[in-house]
């Protein structure tokens, strides 16, 4: 095992018609099918679609922060 560690980040969007935390869990659980090794996340900018007057979507961009292998 290595004694320091390595990392990479990578921007995503996540959305969800429920909540912002709902968009999150959606956008790592959506990227954590192709990104091995994720350990961190950070929300940088919130949004939101609006329809009627009213929430349609909410939005998170996201950084998630991976350990490359090995490291």
């Amino acid at each position: 095992m290595s004694d320091h560690h390595v990392y990479k980040k990578v921007e995503i969007v996540g959305s969800s018609q429920k909540s912002i935390e709902d968009a999150i869990e959606n956008a790592l659980e959506e990227c954590g099918k192709s990104v091995r090794n994720m350990e961190w996340f950070e929300v940088t900018e919130t949004r939101g679609h609006i329809v009627g007057g009213k929430v349609g979507h909410y939005q998170v961009v996201m950084k998630v922060g991976f350990r490359i292998a090995e490291s």
